[in-house]
C-alpha cells in the first residue's frame, strides 16, 4: 500500500515535470506543435511496449477509439494552450472541473452540495472578476476549462474504449497506444498550421521527447502498478492533490508565483475534489 502511494506521488510529479518542461519550448515551436510532438512520442513509445500491430482494432472498437482519441488529443492540446497563458498550478486546478463535474453529476445526496460549494468559490476566485486574478489572462482561464470539458468526454470515452476492448480481448494497454496514435493525427494539422515553419531542431525533438516520456510513458507505466494495489476511492483522493505538486513544479521549474489567495482557490478546487471522491460510494 505504501509502495503504490509512493508510485502515485511520483506518477503525479512526473505528469507537472513534463508540463513544465513541455512550457519551456512554447516560445520555439509554440503549444500546438509541442502537443503533435508529445503525443506522437507517446504513440510510437507506447505502441512499441504494447506492439499494437499485433492487435488490430475490430470494426466495433474504432469508433470507440476513434472517440478516445480526439477527446484525448484536444484535452491536450487545450491544456497547453491555457499553461501557455496562465499558471501551470492554475490551469490544473480548472482543468480538475471536469472529472469533478463527472463525480457530482447526478447527485442526489444534499452533503455534495458542500463539495460543489467549494469548487464553485474556487473557481470564482481564479475568475478574472475579482482583484484577486484580474491579471489572469481570461483566454488561458477559457481554455484551461474547455480543456476540463474534455477530461470530462476523456472519462466517458476511456470506459466507452476500455469495455469494448475488454468484450474482444484487447489489453487495456493496447486500446490506450491506439488511442493516443489517434490522438496524434487529429492535433497534427492545428500543430502544423500554427507552427509557421518553425524548424524542429535536434535538440528540441529531444526535450520533446522527455516530455512525452514524463507525461505519459513513464506515469502510465506508475500508475498500472498503483492501481493493482490501491483501492479506487485512495486513487481518486490522491489525484486530487496533483494541482498542488503543479503549483509546486511551476514555482521550481518556471518560477512562477501565485498568490495566497489564488492558493486558497486552488486548495478549494482539491478539496471538492477530494470530498467527492470520498463521498463517492455513498452515491451508489
Amino acid at each position: 500500500m505504501f509502495i503504490a502511494v509512493v508510485y502515485m506521488i511520483l506518477a503525479m510529479v512526473s505528469i507537472t515535470g513534463g508540463a513544465s518542461l513541455a512550457k519551456t519550448i512554447f516560445p520555439a515551436i509554440g503549444p500546438e506543435m509541442t502537443t503533435v510532438l508529445r503525443l506522437s512520442f507517446a504513440a510510437i513509445i507506447l505502441s512499441v511496449v504494447f506492439r499494437t500491430w499485433r492487435w488490430l482494432p475490430r470494426r466495433r472498437q474504432i469508433k470507440s477509439i476513434m472517440f478516445y482519441g480526439i477527446t484525448l488529443g484536444l484535452m491536450n492540446m487545450l491544456f497547453y494552450l491555457s499553461i501557455a497563458r496562465i499558471p501551470l498550478g492554475i490551469a490544473l486546478a480548472l482543468e480538475f472541473t471536469g472529472p469533478l463535474a463527472v463525480a457530482l453529476y447526478g447527485t442526489r445526496n444534499w452533503r455534495d452540495l458542500i463539495w460543489l460549494a467549494f469548487a464553485i468559490a474556487g473557481i470564482a476566485l481564479l475568475l478574472p472578476i475579482t482583484e484577486v486574478s484580474a491579471h489572469l489572462d481570461p483566454v488561458g482561464i477559457a481554455l484551461a476549462l474547455f480543456a476540463g470539458l474534455f477530461w470530462a468526454l476523456y472519462i466517458f470515452a476511456g470506459k466507452y474504449a476500455g469495455a469494448s476492448g475488454h468484450d474482444h480481448g484487447m489489453h487495456s494497454g493496447i486500446t490506450v497506444a491506439w488511442g493516443m496514435c489517434v490522438a496524434a493525427i487529429v492535433v497534427m494539422p492545428i500543430g502544423f498550421a500554427a507552427s509557421n515553419g518553425s524548424p524542429i531542431t535536434g535538440y528540441i525533438a529531444l526535450m520533446a521527447l522527455g516530455v512525452a516520456l514524463l507525461s505519459s510513458a513513464i506515469p502510465y507505466s506508475l500508475e498500472m502498478v498503483a492501481l493493482k494495489k490501491l483501492p479506487t476511492k485512495t486513487y481518486g483522493i490522491l489525484t486530487s492533490i496533483e494541482p498542488a505538486i503543479g503549483v509546486l513544479s511551476g514555482f521550481v521549474f518556471l518560477s512562477e508565483r501565485i498568490s495566497s489567495l489564488q492558493l486558497l482557490a486552488i486548495c478549494c478546487i482539491m478539496v471538492a475534489s477530494i470530498g467527492s471522491t470520498y463521498c463517492e460510494k455513498n452515491r451508489r
